[in-house]
């Protein structure tokens, strides 16, 4: 089963500083029929203005991943960390039993991000926050970022049996990822994407279940991010 949902069907929310989307029920944009999906409760889309951004805040008990799409992101929190993520790398805060941070594009150029919330295994991990690079070569397919599987050692951790996977497609190239007993959601960043069958345009995104595997054709190049989840 594919549930494909259009980028203009997600909820919104635009400011003087920024321009969301919201696959899911987030703040004051309420869907019951978009809550999340298993333990992926967050998926946003966000273009943050150049020297603007979230300020502040606390969290606890949730698995934060952050896919930079376009210009950069600089992160500081309540445990000392500081760091600067830049596009098609990924960072992962675990909230655990409380951090504060905050978010800020510092560039002179608007950031473009996806933001993703997964539930934890459990309650009360220590907060932890850490970024890598991983490779950016054009149609170099889908791998890791973000997993708690064991066969994705080289991934950013995360407390939950789950996966983020991201990269480039070139067009006519395509992609197998298994899926079996397990659901997915997938979204294709730039490009257009065949999915089992449906067609996903830029930003579109993809709810799936009850599918052996996740077949993704690129009907033109294409950046594609999958969350692979119980």
């Amino acid at each position: 089963m594919i549930d494909h949902r259009p980028f203009e069907s997600l909820g919104r929310f635009t400011n003087d500083w920024l321009n969301a989307r919201y696959h899911f029920s987030f703040a004051d944009y309420y869907d019951r029929n978009r809550m999340g999906w298993g333990v992926l409760r967050v998926w946003n889309d966000d273009q943050v203005r150049p020297h603007k951004g979230f300020p502040p805040h606390g969290h606890r008990d949730m698995e934060i991943i952050t896919y930079v799409r376009r210009g950069a992101v600089s992160h500081e929190d309540g445990l000392g960390n500081k760091g600067r993520t830049i596009a098609g790398d990924v960072q992962v805060m675990s909230a655990g039993t409380g951090i504060m941070h905050a978010e800020y594009n510092r560039e002179d150029e608007d950031t473009l991000l996806f933001q993703i919330w997964i539930i934890p295994d459990r309650a009360g991990h220590a907060p932890r926050w850490e970024t890598r690079s991983f490779p950016k070569e054009p149609g170099s397919g889908l791998v890791p970022l973000a997993s708690g599987r064991a066969e994705h050692k080289d991934a950013l951790i995360i407390h939950q049996d789950a996966a983020i996977l991201g990269g480039t497609l070139a067009t006519g190239k395509t992609f197998e990822h298994p899926i079996k007993g397990r659901r997915a959601y997938l979204v294709a960043a730039t490009g257009r994407i065949r999915v089992n069958g449906t067609e996903l345009g830029p930003r579109d995104g993809a709810a799936i279940e009850d599918e052996d595997s996740i077949v993704i054709e690129a009907l033109e190049d294409s950046e594609v991010v999958l969350a692979d989840l119980p």
